[in-house]
């Protein structure tokens, strides 16, 4: 059997699983060897993209009608993936027409919108998984001696309950799950899969004719431009998490024209420092920027001292009671903000900031934010 595959998370190691599509790959490659040759497969093996091996024994496999069925339960490993224990079925049947044909079943949604990883209309089993399912059933094939079609359905039961809790309403994928995963292998506590749903959205906006963007870092950011108005613009707003950089990186790939960014101090702050990830693991310079500045215009030792001491930027802010030297800061923060922004972006598009906190609303705007509020102001439905 192969080895169980773990990765290190802080001081423990974490059991990889694999993916649903590995898991559909499997299950299509057991139930094409029971409908060619008769026989149940004892172990049902692949070799991963990434190029590990998972081997596993089919949970069913048999005869049903015209078709053959095996399933596969998935095992996510230790990563909190919602499919973790779902059963992926496969059912393989004889086709009149050469070639390997490929759908979704039960539990498998519909792609509905454009810019995902396949056509509208198409079942939500992504390109890689699909290379996958078709490698598998040609190599059962290529065994058994057969070079006739063979026709491969792919049902998750309980998929469409399961998928209310997923990504897949938002992203117009209506009826069920998506067959996912491009090495196969889930790892967990993985950000790969943040990156692949932020960069998802972003390019499905871009595909549904997009041309201006607004990004935030989560609900604190979407709540704030619900209350100022600027959430009905007719322009997209997408959450990056932390994932400031990599946005911008998408948003220049995906040609848009102009991106505001709007946030809470505690995030926005290291821009300002020029920290485009802003997860505490990562960095965390919020309390020396907001020092350094308030130093620059002439606080004192002491206010510096408690500034460097404060728990949260809004500790901080509280700190800060002379209104020109809040606003000296303030001016500061904001010009910092645009230079790290610009050069992240360099001549991509122009680029603008917000940064509030949920106390006293905005703080300050970098030069390049209200000019794009306008633009933005021009596509309002």
């Amino acid at each position: 059997m192969p080895e169980l595959h773990t990765i290190r998370s802080g001081n423990q190691n974490l059991k990889c699983g694999y993916t649903t599509g590995t898991c559909a790959a499997l299950a299509a490659g057991g139930a094409a060897y029971l409908l060619l040759t008769g026989s149940v497969p004892e172990v049902l093996s692949i070799l991963t993209p990434k190029g590990w091996e998972v081997a596993v024994t089919p949970d069913t496999c048999e005869i049903q009608a015209d078709s053959a069925v095996c399933s596969v339960i998935k095992d996510a490993g230790d990563d909190p993936d919602a499919t973790d224990g779902m059963a992926v079925f496969a059912s393989v049947s004889y086709a009149e027409e050469p070639g390997i044909t490929i759908d979704g079943g039960e539990g498998v949604g519909r792609v509905t919108r454009p810019g995902l990883d396949q056509p509208v209309g198409a079942a939500a089993i992504n390109h890689v998984p699909r290379s996958m399912i078709r490698d598998q059933v040609e190599a059962v094939c290529q065994e058994a001696g057969y070079s006739g079609g063979l026709i491969v359905i792919i049902s998750i039961p309980g998929g469409e309950e399961k998928a209310k809790h997923t990504f897949n309403p938002k992203l117009g994928i209506e009826g069920g799950l998506s067959v996912l995963g491009t090495s196969g292998i889930v790892e967990p506590m993985s950000q790969q899969a943040l990156l692949d749903t932020l960069h998802l959205e972003i390019r499905q906006a871009a595909a549904e004719g997009a041309k201006n963007l607004i990004l935030t870092p989560g609900n604190y950011g979407q709540d704030y431009l619900q209350s100022v108005g600027l959430d009905s613009l007719g322009v997209p707003v997408i959450k990056c998490s932390n994932f400031i950089g990599d946005a911008l990186d998408m948003a220049a790939a995906e040609h848009f024209q102009a991106v505001l960014l709007v946030g809470h101090i505690g995030k926005l702050i290291k821009v300002a420092g020029g920290i485009m990830n802003t997860h505490s693991s990562v960095a965390d310079c919020r309390m020396e920027v907001l020092t350094a500045y308030a130093a620059r215009h002439g606080a004192s030792p002491e206010l510096c001292q408690e500034l460097l001491q404060a728990a949260t930027t809004n500790a901080g802010l509280d700190l800060l009671q002379d209104p020109e030297l809040r606003d000296a800061v303030f001016q500061d923060l904001a010009d910092a903000t645009q230079k790290h922004l610009e050069y992240r972006v360099k001549d991509s598009y122009p680029i603008g900031a917000i940064v509030f906190s949920n106390e006293t609303g905005e703080l300050y705007q970098t030069s390049t934010a209200e000019p794009l509020i306008r633009a933005f102001r021009g596509n309002e439905p």
